[in-house]
């Protein structure tokens, strides 16, 4: 990892081969605009690349991008989401990214703009504390989950029928989604999003002979550990994407989490796919992993030994990234962690040009915005499952955590944290932060 003038621990998800971009706020300035994270700071764009050095007659944002100055883009880090920013495209993204880190580098070419700028540090560089407060990153027009994890739909087909049937015949053909609700997407920041217990017709008794279902709280309440992609459309025309510029189309990467009502879901699912039982609560990690920070870590993902479609075959094999996933559960009587699941996104079957390349098929238009998640990343050995479902086999038995406590399902007070990142031989780590959320109780009737 390069050096920068910055100090940052070497286990910080936000090394200067990172950059990723956010949504901040503060307690001193409530205006909604665009920032990177970098160690144990947030550097404010919008003042970065608004300041005006006298003695070069220049700002900040021209003297880093002088080929790019003419275009006059400064003012996108100064809206309340980066979908103007997501919209530049994957050039214009690497530039800026690229021209931040050499701002931050030890040998920096341009130490008069921050390194050496006492005022320009202290207006612009935050410790990344309380007085942050995260937002959506991006304005997320519609959502759209799939079920990418082969190891999760191996386990959940064969708990309901048998191994033998676990995986339905269409699973190794396309990848399998749903539409989701993006109104009820939330950013987790420096405290958990949260997370109310929904409320639902459910069966108490899946076994008998005549279903009746009540209408309650649920309780059945999971966590899904996913990967999500948010899709920018530069100057598209709409319709078809061709797999082959699919990744065009991908701005960049956070942790998601879909949160689930198994005995909502149980009862609903049939014939249409889950409804209510998904759609009160997902959430994102706050800062979203550019698409070219992940380059150096790319990897196959599990191989499908069905023919595939040509619309879905894609020139290369690593077009998945191995990056390193795990889940913590606290409990609030003693906030008492126990981690649960080790696991990496290279157990996905489906990438995420793929799921673009089927999802656009018939003519469906993404946009700028539009985010799509993988669906659960689970692995085949125990300690990875990314599911209570899986962990706890739908309830059969307890998960044991730390401090005497055990979980079939999640309780009120629980949290759940996600966490991933990337990190390889001299290079820094690239990681997402948290994605966190705490169960509150729902007042039903």
């Amino acid at each position: 990892m390069a050096p920068s003038w910055l100090e940052i621990d070497p286990d910080s998800d936000f090394s200067i081969d990172n950059i990723p971009f956010g949504i901040i706020s503060t307690s001193s300035d409530s205006q909604l605009r665009a920032a990177v994270a970098i160690g144990e700071y947030v550097l404010d764009l919008k003042i970065l690349f608004g300041y005006y050095s006298e003695q070069n007659n220049k700002t900040a944002f021209e003297t880093l991008f002088p080929n790019a100055a003419s275009l006059n883009f400064h003012h996108v880090f100064a809206q309340s989401t980066l979908n103007q920013f997501a919209d530049l495209g994957p050039s214009i993204h690497g530039e800026v990214r690229c021209g931040i880190r050499t701002l931050l580098l030890a040998d920096t070419m341009y130490p008069q703009l921050l390194k050496d700028n006492a005022p320009l540090r202290q207006a612009a560089l935050y410790p990344n504390d309380s007085n942050i407060t995260m937002h959506l990153p991006m304005a997320i027009g519609d959502y759209t989950d799939f079920y990418a994890g082969y190891h999760h739909a191996f386990a959940v087909g064969k708990m309901f029928r048998g191994a033998a049937n676990a995986i339905q015949p269409n699973y190794t053909h396309l990848p399998v989604g749903y539409h989701g609700r993006a109104s009820t997407i939330g950013v987790s920041g420096a405290s958990p999003a949260r997370i109310v217990r929904p409320v639902g017709q459910i069966i108490l008794d899946p076994t008998a002979e005549v279903k009746t279902p009540i209408t309650g709280l649920s309780r059945k309440l999971d966590f899904e550990l996913e990967l999500g992609c948010f899709i920018s459309r530069p100057g598209s025309s709409p319709g078809r994407v061709d797999i082959r510029s699919a990744e065009a189309n991908i701005f960049g990467y956070v942790l998601l989490n879909d949160w689930s009502a198994r005995d909502i879901q149980a009862w609903e699912y049939v014939p249409l796919g889950p409804f209510n039982s998904k759609n009160f609560a997902t959430t994102i990690s706050p800062w979203v992993v550019l698409a070219s920070a992940l380059e150096p870590y790319r990897a196959e993902g599990i191989p499908n030994p069905t023919p595939l479609q040509d619309y879905l075959k894609e020139e290369r094999e690593d077009a998945f990234f191995d990056i390193k996933l795990e889940v913590d559960l606290i409990v609030l009587v003693g906030d008492v962690t126990t981690n649960i699941c080790h696991t990496s996104s290279t157990n996905l079957m489906w990438s995420f040009p793929q799921m673009i390349a089927h999802h656009t098929l018939g003519g469906c238009e993404l946009r700028t915005g539009d985010l799509l998640g993988s669906g659960t990343i689970s692995g085949p050995h125990v300690g990875e499952s990314g599911s209570l479902l899986e962990l706890s086999e739908n309830g059969k038995k307890e998960v044991l955590l730390a401090g005497m406590e055990a979980r079939t399902f999640l309780k009120d007070g629980d949290t759940v944290v996600l966490r991933g990142y990337c990190k390889g031989a001299g290079g820094g780590r690239v990681g997402f932060g948290e994605c966190k959320g705490r169960i509150y109780p729902a007042h039903w009737p």
